[in-house]
């Protein structure tokens, strides 16, 4: 989930192109900077190197997990190829017998974080279709490959692989024994190592942060980590631009590739959207079913796009957020 892309398969056809060769098969103990590694977490964390050294005696080069990084959907697919992954009837109707199996957990998460349940919910059924399909790949494999193979991310995934064995330690994980997405996010709500330990709440009241098993913890620590990105439980979303202006050349200048809101309230209303508030916000031209699609997107929009960085994503859990509540 958070920080990297994670969402969907990619496409095959693209692999071969784009996708990284591992520098060797050989385990990953046999290399070098493996051992640094090893030496380095266990004396910064205080943990045991020789048992770090045995788990990656067992692990090699996943060229799976290349295929998988070099083409996430949120950076392949467009938003009409995007849209009907996320939004299909199966996964509105699982999301509203999710929504009243755990109604007591996402009221009170609601209550406490100020996230509304329908945001809740997307979220885990955006991610992981409400617990279904949490991931296949052996985590620390994945990460290590990810670490020591994939040069364009290597520094984000070497933290993320630290931070997964510090949290194994604290949970009293076999590390080895751990599955989740091809960018090692697990659990119910697809968190990172970094975030499950930066966010995770134990909200069911058991004395442990369990997002694999619980869904009351999962269901909590999706809203605490919104509200600390900054939540705003009045404000809303992002909102459809339509008419003739919302194609115009003014409006297409206004559109940002950053992922944060910064065209000027003063500068949209210029141009004939009558927006929410007086904060900066975002314009999105998407690629959908009918069109180009025009949107204003607030606080919150990018508030989502903090647990994937991707605007498809935001997009797909808000209108999903919008048929649960409609049910």
């Amino acid at each position: 989930m958070t920080a990297v892309l994670l969402s969907s398969a990619p496409a095959a056809s693209a692999f071969a192109e784009t996708a990284p060769r591992p520098q060797s098969d050989q385990p990953y103990l046999q290399r070098a900077e493996v051992r640094e590694f090893i030496r380095d977490v266990a004396a910064r964390n205080a943990l045991n190197q020789h048992q770090l050294a045995g788990w990656f005696t067992r692990l090699t080069p996943q060229q799976h997990i290349l295929n998988a990084i070099s083409t996430p959907a949120e950076r392949t697919l467009t938003w009409k190829q995007y849209r009907p992954i996320f939004l299909g009837n199966e996964r509105v109707v699982g999301g509203r017998e999710f929504i009243r199996q755990h109604a007591e957990a996402l009221q009170r998460a609601e209550k406490t974080y100020g996230v509304p349940v329908e945001i809740i919910a997307a979220i885990i059924g955006v991610e992981t279709f409400y617990g279904r399909h949490t991931g296949k790949h052996p985590i620390l494999a994945a990460l290590s490959t990810l670490a020591f193979d994939y040069p364009p991310r290597s520094p984000f995934f070497t933290k993320e692989l630290e931070a997964f064995l510090i949290l194994a330690s604290e949970e009293g994980w076999n590390p080895l024994d751990r599955y989740g997405s091809y960018a090692g996010a697990m659990g119910f709500p697809q968190f990172i190592a970094s975030s499950y330990r930066a966010y995770a709440v134990d909200f069911d009241g058991d004395g442990r942060r369990d997002l694999i098993n619980s869904v009351t913890d999962a269901i909590g620590s999706v809203a605490n980590y919104l509200a600390v990105h900054g939540w705003e439980s009045t404000a809303p979303i992002a909102e459809p631009w339509v008419g003739a202006a919302a194609g115009s050349a003014d409006v297409k200048r206004l559109e940002a590739k950053s992922l944060k809101p910064a065209v000027p309230i003063n500068d949209i209303k210029a141009v004939g959207f009558d927006a929410w508030g007086s904060r900066p916000v975002s314009v999105m031209l998407l690629d959908g079913k009918n069109g180009t699609e025009t949107w204003v997107g607030y606080n919150n929009f990018y508030v989502i796009t903090r647990y994937n960085h991707s605007r498809l994503y935001a997009m797909a859990v808000m209108q999903l957020a919008q048929q649960l509540k409609g049910g």
